[in-house]
């Protein structure tokens, strides 16, 4: 196990899995900048890191995240530079989770409002504990939830994103588990057998598959039908020449385990 703590942001691997812990909990682990900039640092640091092979966010305390830091907020109100840089940052921290290398796990107990939503939303997979709640509620004080409107809108369907949306209503984690905002919901006492369970069923793939896996996933999304059948073909045809591929097909056909090479 390898381990490294700083104010913001706590890390620590094991067996391929590295958590990342919004470690705020006193400002209910709000998105201001400085941790925007730690949690860019970290995923940047990750993404090029052998050692790990699944990711799994985290946070401290009894809210996952409560959005952007209103109080530091405020404080600018007369800084538009401010203002688009913190907007442009929140948005390059949720565009490093979707082109991150390895896939990456919300595990969400307590509250996930506005920004914190949205990071949610970012991730591949979230396994909510049943009393999370869910809201992306800037409408609530005139400041209309435009960039998680961005993941939310990719994750669930449009009326129940306009839902939340234009309400600025709680959701409980029944009902984001059904609109897909999550895919699992577990009593909070099974929350980390749940999803170190998961990671760790993820962790044992090859590491090379994951990578062109997500990274195709997120762009055919963006295409037309036909474009996109014509991009995954050739995904598949070149990630058939891999080493991995190669061995896995032996492996099945051999009724053995595969020896992952991660090429």
């Amino acid at each position: 196990m390898s381990e490294q703590t700083d104010v913001l942001v706590k890390k620590y691997t094991v067996n391929g899995i590295t958590t990342l812990t919004l470690n705020q909990p006193e400002r209910k682990n709000s998105l201001s900048v400085a941790m925007l900039e730690a949690l860019s640092a970290e995923l940047e640091s990750v993404a090029d890191d052998d050692e790990t092979r699944v990711v799994v966010l985290a946070a401290a305390g009894h809210v996952f995240c409560a959005g952007h830091d209103l109080r530091e907020v405020r404080e600018q109100f007369d800084s538009h530079e401010f203002q688009l840089k913190l907007f442009n940052l929140c948005s390059k921290v949720m565009q490093q989770i979707v082109n991150l290398p390895k896939p990456v796990i919300a595990r969400v107990a307590g509250v996930a409002t506005a920004a914190g939503c949205q990071l949610v939303a970012s991730c591949d997979l979230a396994v909510a504990a049943d009393t999370a709640r869910f809201a992306t509620p800037g409408v609530n004080i005139g400041l209309f939830c435009s960039t998680p409107m961005v993941a939310l809108s990719r994750n669930v369907s449009r009326k129940h994103a306009m839902e939340m949306l234009l309400t600025g209503e709680m959701v409980g984690a029944i009902k984001a588990e059904r609109i897909g905002l999550v895919n699992q919901v577990v009593d909070e006492q099974a929350l980390d057998e749940t999803v170190y369970g998961l990671a760790q069923t993820i962790a044992g793939k090859s590491g090379f598959t994951l990578k062109i896996g997500k990274q195709a996933f997120y762009r055919q999304l963006e295409m037309g039908l036909a474009d996109a059948y014509d991009y995954t073909s050739e995904v598949m045809a070149n990630n058939m020449q891999a080493a991995d591929a190669q061995e896995g097909i032996c492996a099945f056909l051999e009724k053995r385990q595969p020896d992952w090479k991660d090429k």
